[in-house]
């Protein structure tokens, strides 16, 4: 239980159902939604649509999704990949003869097909209560009516100031600036292009006008992107085989490549064989420990993770019992690994901006959901007439020969959201996530191993600091203790003080025995849980 002499805040209690989301009206959203007879899939896709607008430096209708549904009773976890595709004229030979030996993260280039919106009317069709003429209401209104800017998305809007400017992205600087905390911020042709959605489905995004408005824009910045693209993009989410590991009593469920939530796993996979450290979470051991076990799941993740459509990928391999045995036993307690075995370390940009959410409605329905433009902004390009701000997922290719990332066309790239699902007896007992691009599958292991394995209560897991290997440096948030970064340097960890805290939150417990649902927000977000 937390110090309540100190700040804080407690976990949310619920019986029926429960949302958590990084934007309070967002989680207002979708406890309408499951009031209004909706199930958790609804109150999701409805909950996400309102960040695409309120929280659009991190989140839109330009970017892709991913989603893992547990429906009660099936006794299954329902995984879909909602990521976009390179153009069709995207060849590694086309780079190549233009002298581009890597993407920028501002360029047309960075842009994939956005997967979101087709995504959220795949997911409703197959698994929903109600439609996107319904669901999209609420964001079309926050759109058209303007909402206030949060104060954590004032202080990114203010920090992307320059990439804004860069792309000629005038309707996101009111005046010529970020808009301060409390600014209405409005969006009317995002508010129209939404309507559109909603009155004619997934078609009114990727065919018509708005395709034609997002193709111009892209083109007129040196894209390859036609039409033929936007239009092959309906109809491209799939479902796929989640992928598992048993740990601690749990399966814990990630969505397989071309998603990094292999990476997760291993990390919890290799970490679990070892002794609990004696000193606690906030230890120079636990940490070193996770660190070096991240390192190793970040070099194979870089080595082998991409479109497994168009390359192999050694998922059953990266998630051996024994290859996490031998892994693990890499790891010295004395010293940091002073350089990993061959697998090759691709470092990936920093500082990624997602929304992730979840939900749990009266019927036992969870669902954990994650929607994002990849960087603040994506890639800074704003489709005006139809209010679309496009997402940079193509940074994480590679302009390399024989590289797996290496772009292609059609080709979905490196993706690093990752939403995640507990299971325990073939039931649902959590949807949680950790959003925050690279830290992801470092912040999906920290928070599973505060609250599992060194008892923090879930808000408490979310509360505490934390670090990520980045580069060969460590990156930590100031609330790591100078005492522990001290112990840690001395253990040969180069440590760099993280200008931005990593990652956000959200997670839901399903308390069966007692009949009670359990959550806890991210306090380095604006959002909060809540239930009834």
């Amino acid at each position: 239980m937390r110090d309540f002499h100190l700040p804080g805040r407690s976990q949310v209690y619920a019986t029926q159902a429960m949302a958590a989301t990084s934007m309070p009206a967002a989680t207002l959203t979708a406890l309408d939604v499951l009031r209004a007879g909706g199930n958790a899939l609804d109150a999701a896709v409805a909950a996400a649509a309102v960040l695409c607008v309120i929280e659009p430096q991190s989140t839109g209708i330009g970017g892709d999704c991913f989603c893992l549904y547990a429906p009660a009773g099936a006794g299954k976890v329902i995984a879909l990949n909602g990521s976009g595709r390179a153009p069709a004229a995207a060849s590694i030979d086309w780079y190549e003869s233009h002298g581009i030996a890597e993407i920028e993260n501002t360029s047309a280039h960075s842009v994939t097909i956005p997967g979101a919106i087709d995504a959220w009317a795949t997911l409703l069709a197959a698994h929903g209560r109600k439609g996107l003429d319904e669901l999209l209401q609420p964001a079309i209104r926050f759109a058209a009516e303007g909402w206030p800017v949060a104060d954590k998305v004032a202080w990114d809007w203010a920090r992307l100031e320059g990439k804004l400017r860069r792309n000629d992205a005038a309707p996101f600087l009111p005046d010529g600036a970020a808009p301060r905390p409390g600014t209405i911020f409005r969006q009317p042709a995002l508010a129209e292009t939404l309507r559109l959605i909603a009155r004619h489905g997934p078609k009114a995004f990727y065919q018509g006008a708005v395709a034609a408005d997002m193709v111009a824009a892209l083109r007129a910045r040196g894209g390859l992107h036609t039409e033929e693209d936007f239009a092959a993009g309906l109809g491209g989410a799939n479902f796929v085989d989640p992928i598992t590991l048993a740990w601690r009593g749990f399966d814990a469920y990630q969505c397989p490549p071309n998603g990094v939530g292999v990476a997760a796993l291993m990390i919890l996979g290799i970490l679990d064989g070892l002794p609990t450290p004696p000193d606690g979470p906030i230890s120079a051991l636990r940490f070193h420990r996770h660190i070096e076990a991240a390192r190793l799941a970040y070099r194979d993740r870089n080595a082998f993770v991409a479109d497994p459509s168009q390359v192999d990928v050694p998922v059953r391999h990266l998630l051996d019992p024994a290859y996490h045995a031998a892994l693990r036993a890499l790891i010295d307690d004395r010293a940091a690994l002073r350089d990993l075995p061959a697998a090759g370390e691709a470092v990936l940009p920093r500082h990624r901006d997602t929304v992730y959410l979840c939900v749990v409605d009266r019927d036992g329905n969870a669902c954990s959901f994650i929607n994002s433009l990849f960087e603040g902004f994506g890639s800074g390009i704003l489709a005006r007439g139809s209010g679309v701000m496009l997402q940079n997922r193509g940074f994480g290719f590679r302009v390399e020969r024989g590289h797996p990332n290496c772009i292609a066309p059609g080709k979905r790239p490196l993706h690093t959201i990752i939403p995640g699902m507990l299971m325990r007896n073939g039931e649902a007992v959590m949807p949680y996530g950790v959003m925050g691009g690279f830290f992801q599958p470092m912040g999906h292991s920290l928070f599973l191993t505060n609250h599992f394995e060194f008892g923090l209560d879930i808000q408490e897991a979310m509360d505490a600091p934390r670090l990520m290997p980045i580069g060969g440096k460590v990156q930590v948030e100031r609330g790591i203790p100078p005492a522990i970064c001290d112990q840690l340097s001395r253990l040969g960890h180069t440590l760099e003080l993280v200008e931005r805290p990593h990652g956000g939150a959200q997670a839901i417990w399903i308390d069966r025995a007692r009949g009670v649902l359990v959550a806890g927000s991210e306090p380095r977000k604006d959002g909060c849980a809540l239930g009834y």
